[in-house]
């Protein structure tokens, strides 16, 4: 098997889209979470809040032919690869088309916007404001396609449209098409666009937070006050390479992805399964040949749903069996769905790199009926770690743990 590695990393997130942003916000342990004028126009949806990604620019190139097949949630997949791509010293390089490079990338969706002209079309029974253009706006793989086009990347494309776990999967996917000595590198992430319909969604399962006067104070991962998720956008690209390759170009490399797992509950679609969620993170161990004793610290997925909370709580400590330092990061951008499981691993990488840990904000109460982790609460911790763990979970019992070795 060969080894993988990170040589290039870039995002489009709620709380920034660069490191230095995003340090800082998580220094000042402050969210992105704000009220949504426009959904307030939706008299029955009980959630108004969400966290929208960032201000982000686009060069000149992104031009009306270059982006006419794009929305939103491909154009912040776009720019982040190119970001990404940049990072990596491999923009522009004719490498790029050779067929050695990849793509896996995922969203839960194309852009809402389109899927809406189609059901508009099916209400009034006319084709007026489809164009040639609109499915390729609205299916699930727009973003991992555009990527495509717009870098002239001709190796394999897998297209994960797993929801929560679009993004992880996405990761996970890439690192065993280089491992397996498919592909020599691999553009890998996921990428959403906050939008009113999936805020809909989980409104109906009564899993959205309705703190709409207060929007700061939401969500609450892991504490007894918590009253459902925040959704938020945003757009998160890993550059993954074989590791000789990577050396033998000089490449800045900031981790090694030693550790993937990924399964299936087999039960429910939404309600999570403890057991089978901890059976990922064993597999990712087994992938990594590390105990788990070698963690240093653990990116939970933390919603801050009651149920998802308390299976993820509970399947974490049955493999950890001690107060591992664990912390979500959608408390800071809310759930990204298609994004977080790119966007959470970037910043644990970062984390990593730095020596310190973000802790979950608005988490004053540990609910009582979690297992003894080690929640972290209030200030930034210090830890000098070889290894960590991004573990995401996502609706259709989809269940993924990756594990980072530090570099240098």
């Amino acid at each position: 098997m060969k080894r993988v590695v990170v040589t290039g990393m870039a995002g489009i997130s709620p709380i920034g889209n660069d490191w230095a942003t995003m340090l800082a916000r998580l220094q000042q342990q402050t969210n992105a979470v704000q009220f949504i004028d426009s959904w307030a126009e939706y008299s029955d949806l009980n959630t108004r809040i969400g966290a929208p990604a960032a201000a982000f620019d686009l060069p000149a190139h992104y031009n009306r032919k270059a982006t006419r097949g794009m929305g939103r949630v491909a154009l912040m997949a776009v720019r982040a690869s190119e970001l990404a791509l940049q990072d990596a010293g491999l923009l522009g390089d004719e490498w790029l088309k050779s067929g050695e490079v990849g793509i896996s990338y995922g969203s839960s969706s194309g852009s809402p916007n389109a899927i809406s002209d189609f059901g508009q079309m099916r209400i009034d029974k006319k084709v007026e404001g489809i164009n040639a253009t609109t499915y390729i706006r609205m299916m699930s793989h727009s973003a991992a396609v555009n990527i495509g086009v717009f870098f002239g990347i001709t190796g394999r494309i897998i297209t994960t449209s797993s929801a929560c776990t679009s993004g992880s999967q996405g990761v996970g996917y890439a690192y065993e098409a280089i491992a397996s000595g498919r592909q020599v590198a691999m553009v890998a992430g996921g990428a959403e666009e906050l939008d009113v319909t999936q805020a809909a969604i989980f409104d109906t399962l009564f899993a959205t937070s309705t703190q709409n006067k207060f929007p700061h104070l939401s969500p609450r991962p892991f504490d007894s006050k918590r009253d459902g998720l925040v959704l938020g956008e945003g757009a998160c690209t890993l550059i993954l390479e074989e590791y000789e390759h990577a050396i033998a170009r000089g490449a800045n490399i900031y981790a090694e992805l030693v550790g993937f797992g990924t399964n299936s509950d087999g039960k429910h679609v939404t309600h999570p399964q403890t057991e089978t969620m901890a059976q990922a993170l064993h597999l990712s161990l087994k992938d990594a040949q590390i105990g788990a004793a070698q963690i240093g610290y653990v990116n939970a997925h933390g919603t801050a749903t009651e149920q998802g909370d308390i299976a993820e709580s509970q399947a974490t400590w049955s493999v950890f069996e001690r107060d591992v330092p664990i912390s979500s990061l959608k408390s800071y951008m809310g759930h990204t769905l298609g994004a977080c499981g790119a966007l959470e691993a970037m910043i644990s990488i970062l984390m990593m790199r730095e020596g310190w840990f973000a802790p979950t904000i608005n988490l004053t109460d540990i609910d009582k009926r979690l297992p003894a982790l080690g929640f972290l609460q209030q200030g930034m911790r210090n830890a000098n770690i070889e290894y960590v763990m991004s573990n995401n979970f996502a609706f259709g019992g989809i269940n993924t743990s990756l594990i980072f070795k530090r570099w240098g």
